[in-house]
């Protein structure tokens, strides 16, 4: 079977090109969906593990909040920095525990959660995989109360699916539809998606974690390419990727992006330009910052927390503050000048 390279990336010869210096990201284990015999579309059902700090589970946040689910989809939030080598359980594990000081503030980050999924106080996700014989130890995690079972573990394929069933997960009638019934929309979104995957989402870790400076040049060209292509895209004044509606498209070109000038430009040497630099583009991202739900969606403090906490030495920058502290330079689409 082909591998769809805007869900996940090609595998062949995985082992020697990460010897070889190269981030391949790996393969998420648990495929469910809801809408599967053993995992009915309920509301209430359904619960989310993620971690504010990661891009992948930023997708599903926004899903949940923008097809108004907050209320039937119950969640947790991990603590942004893993456990460390002190831990006896071992290191670079998700752990969910709210009491956990973040160097940033020097106190207790007031999103981070318990394990209130499960009903078994887990301590760390993967205790959650081992219950079902599992090594991963990934999130974002679509779990089901009731049965007590992982769904799914791939953020494209959950954000699809609260999608296809929200009005039977107990969304609004009004809500977004994230990948409408449209074929000729839906090859936009498609195509959209295949090349903001490669590039962009998963294209800044392997800028940011490859070791090898050919695999890092490729990767930096790439997503700079990118970015001027999406510009030109939307420099006839067009709101959203595709056109007056939100899609899937720009839910996924968004958690990116929300990173890029606060934490990517700097942790993933990205520095080649910033949003803010894109006329359109910066009006794009605060345009959807705007809309109702994104801004509780994710956290800039467990962004950076998240990333520069993990880094050589645990040193967190403060900025950037110029023109203004991010994310409030989001509610300003006039930094980027008249261009926009």
């Amino acid at each position: 079977m082909t591998e769809d390279t805007s869900v996940q990336e090609d595998q062949t010869k995985a082992g020697e090109r990460r010897a070889r210096g190269e981030f391949v990201r790996g393969v998420s284990g648990f495929r469910h969906a809801i809408g599967d015999a053993d995992f009915p579309p309920e509301p209430g059902r359904y619960h989310l593990f993620v971690a504010l700090n990661c891009p992948w589970c930023h997708r599903v946040t926004l899903a949940r909040s923008l097809l108004g689910l907050r209320d039937s989809i119950t969640m947790d939030v991990a603590f942004p920095n893993r456990t460390g080598d002190d831990d006896p359980a071992g290191q670079n594990l998700w752990e969910f525990s709210p009491d956990r000081r973040a160097s940033l503030t020097g106190a207790p980050l007031p999103e981070c959660t318990l394990d209130t999924g499960t009903g078994l106080g887990l301590r760390l996700a993967k205790e959650i995989y081992r219950r079902e014989g599992s090594e991963e130890q990934s999130l974002p995690i679509l779990y089901d109360r009731r049965a007590g079972r992982i769904v799914n573990n791939e953020s494209a394929e959950i954000l699809r699916m609260l999608d296809a069933h929200a009005g039977a997960l107990g969304a609004a009638t009004d809500r977004v539809r994230l990948y409408p019934d449209d074929p000729t929309l839906r090859d936009e979104i498609d195509a959209l998606n295949e090349r903001i995957y490669t590039a962009i989402n998963n294209g800044a870790y392997k800028a940011g974690f490859s070791s090898d400076q050919e695999v890092y040049a490729a990767a930096f060209d790439a997503y700079f390419e990118t970015l001027a292509c999406l510009e030109a895209l939307l420099s006839d004044g067009r709101p959203f990727l595709t056109g007056d509606s939100f899609t899937e498209a720009d839910l996924r070109l968004f958690p990116t992006l929300y990173r890029h000038d606060p934490v990517y430009y700097l942790r993933m040497k990205l520095n080649g330009a910033r949003i803010l630099d894109y006329p359109h583009l910066w009006r794009w991202i605060c345009g959807v910052y705007a809309l109702p739900g994104v801004a509780k969606s994710g956290s800039l403090i467990h962004c950076r927390q998240g990333y520069f906490g993990r880094s050589w030495n645990g040193v967190v920058p403060l900025g950037p503050i110029s023109p203004m502290p991010y994310p409030d330079a989001y509610l300003h689409p006039e930094l980027a000048g008249p261009g926009a």
